[in-house]
C-alpha cells in the first residue's frame, strides 16, 4: 500500500481514509440504532489491522462525540495514526481567537496536541474573513498544533484564494475535501480537480460511494430500502435507481473479472484518478474491510475509461 502525501508538503497518509461521519450522529445515521460504541471500536480495530490509519472527523459529527470516540480508541493503540478534524465557521465565529479555541475544543476531545490535518468545513465563513480565518490557521501551523491546513467544499476560485492567502505566510494548502464519486463527478467539470492539480493540492473525496448507490445494494429489482435521511432522497426512488444502472452493470462486470465488489470498484476508480483520497464512512468493521478491498490492486487503463465514459451524466 502506497502512502500519500497530502498536498506538497503534508503529512504522508494511506490512500483510504475512514470517515467517521455516523461515529455518534442519531440524526442522519440513527447511531444507538443497531450500532453503538462496541461496534465503533471493532471498526477502528479493524482499521488498523487493514493498514488503514487515516480517519476523518469534524467538531460537528455528533455533536463532538465522533471526536471523543476516535479519543478514547487512540489511547488504546501505539500505531501512529493521522486525524483530519474540521472547524466550522459559523456566525458567531468572527475572530482569530475563535479559530484557536475551536482547535482547542477539537485537541480536547481527540486527546491530542497536534493534529495531521484541521480542514474549514464549509466556504461562507459569515463575518469571519478568509483573510483572518487563513491566517488563524497559519498561526497554528506556526505554534505546531495542526501539521496541514485544508478546506472543504471549496469551488476553484476559493481554493486559489485560500491558497494564495496560505502561501504568504510559507504555509501550503493541502486539501480540498469535496463530493467525489462516479456518480458525482462536478468537481471536473467545474475545474476544481484541475486547479488542485495545478496547486499542488490533495483531494479528499467524500460520499465516494454516492451514499452507498454505488454498492449494488440499491436496485429496482431489489426490496432493500435505506435508511434515514435517504429515504427521502429521490436518487433511490424507481427513476433514480433506472437511470445509474448502465453504472452498476459496469462496476458488477468488472467487480467479477477481479472478484471484488462493486464498491471497491467505485473506490479503485476514483485512486486511479491521482492524488485522490476516498473517505469511506464506515459503522461496522465489516464495512472496514469490505473498504479495504479497494486497495492492493488497480483496474487497467481501458476499465478506467469505461467507467469515465459511462458516468458523463454526472459531470
Amino acid at each position: 500500500m502506497e502512502n500519500i502525501t497530502l498536498g506538497q508538503n503534508g503529512p504522508s497518509v494511506t490512500p483510504l481514509c475512514i470517515g467517521t461521519w455516523a461515529w455518534g450522529d442519531k440524526l442522519f445515521w440513527n447511531y444507538g440504532d443497531r450500532y453503538g460504541p462496541e461496534q465503533l471500536q471493532e471498526a477502528f480495530t479493524a482499521a488498523l489491522e487493514a493498514g488503514i490509519t487515516f480517519f476523518d472527523t469534524a467538531e460537528i459529527y455528533g455533536m463532538g462525540k465522533s471526536e471523543e470516540f476516535l479519543g478514547q480508541f487512540l489511547q488504546q493503540t501505539q500505531q501512529p495514526v493521522q486525524i483530519a478534524t474540521k472547524f466550522g465557521p459559523v456566525p458567531w465565529r468572527f475572530t482569530a481567537q475563535s479559530v484557536s479555541d475551536a482547535l482547542t475544543a477539537s485537541l480536547k476531545r481527540l486527546q491530542l496536541e497536534r493534529i495531521a490535518l484541521y480542514q474549514v468545513h464549509w466556504p461562507f465563513a459569515f463575518f469571519l474573513s478568509q483573510e483572518t480565518l487563513m491566517n488563524a490557521l497559519a498561526d497554528e501551523v506556526k505554534r505546531g498544533r495542526i501539521a496541514a491546513v485544508g478546506v472543504s467544499n471549496y469551488s476553484a476560485e476559493q481554493m486559489r484564494d485560500a491558497h494564495q492567502i496560505l502561501a504568504a505566510r510559507g504555509v501550503p494548502l493541502a486539501v480540498n475535501q469535496v463530493r467525489y464519486s462516479l456518480l458525482s463527478r462536478q468537481i471536473e467539470s467545474k475545474g476544481v480537480i484541475a486547479t488542485a492539480r495545478e496547486l499542488g493540492v490533495t483531494i479528499l473525496a467524500y460520499s465516494p460511494l454516492a451514499q452507498g448507490l454505488l454498492t449494488g445494494k440499491y436496485s429496482i429489482n431489489n426490496a432493500e430500502t435505506p435508511t434515514g435521511a435517504r429515504k427521502i432522497d429521490p436518487q433511490f426512488k424507481k427513476e433514480g435507481l433506472q437511470k445509474i444502472a448502465p453504472v452498476i452493470s459496469l462496476l458488477r462486470s468488472f467487480a467479477e473479472k477481479y472478484d471484488r465488489t462493486p464498491a471497491q470498484v467505485a473506490l479503485n476508480w476514483l485512486i486511479a484518478q491521482g492524488n485522490v483520497i476516498p473517505i469511506a464512512g464506515v459503522k461496522t468493521a465489516e464495512q472496514v474491510r469490505q473498504n479495504a478491498g479497494a486497495l492492493g490492486w488497480r483496474l487497467s487503463d481501458d476499465e478506467i475509461g469505461e467507467l469515465e465514459l459511462v458516468s458523463r451524466p454526472w459531470l
